[in-house]
Parts: structure tokens; C-alpha cells; sequence
């Protein structure tokens, strides 16, 4: 592996830690595609630092257990908004 690519690797793995943001939050900071991050902090970073991968995993996992909720206070909104325009 590159170590230009090593070191973003590890460079999203501690910003995911630090923030909390969502994979597309990191991709647009580090101008990348969603698909890239997801690929960086899935399978690259557990072939560099097993620790760092299971720290990571926990908060995607996280996001995806949220997901749905966030969706729905999003309908919510959207809606409430044509609603209130009315």
C-alpha cells in the first residue's frame, strides 16, 4: 500500500474518532468519494491497525443503527415545511 494512501487511511480513522461524522461528511472533507472512505476505513485500516479498525467500526455501526431515525425526522421536517407553506 501507498503511503499516501496509508496515511489518509489513518488520517480518517482518527477524524471519524474525534468528530462522529458520517462517511460522507469525511469524504467531502478529504475529497473523496463516499465509496473510497467506506473502502479505507473497512479494508484498508484493518490491514494497519486491527485496534484503530474496531474503534471505527463501532461508531459506522452506530451510524447505521441511527440512520433510519434521522431519515425519519427529516421526512418529518420536509414535511411540516410544505404543510406550513400551504
Amino acid at each position: 500500500m501507498k503511503n499516501i494512501i496509508k496515511e489518509r487511511v489513518l488520517a480518517e480513522s482518527h477524524h471519524i474518532i474525534k468528530t462522529k461524522e458520517t462517511i460522507r461528511q469525511i469524504a467531502k472533507k478529504y475529497n473523496v468519494s463516499k465509496s473510497t472512505v467506506h473502502k479505507d476505513l473497512k479494508e484498508r485500516l484493518k490491514k494497519i491497525d486491527l485496534s484503530l479498525y474496531k474503534e471505527v467500526q463501532k461508531i459506522i455501526k452506530s451510524h447505521i443503527d441511527t440512520r433510519h431515525i434521522k431519515g425519519g425526522e427529516s421526512t418529518k421536517k420536509k414535511y411540516s415545511k410544505i404543510q406550513y407553506n400551504m
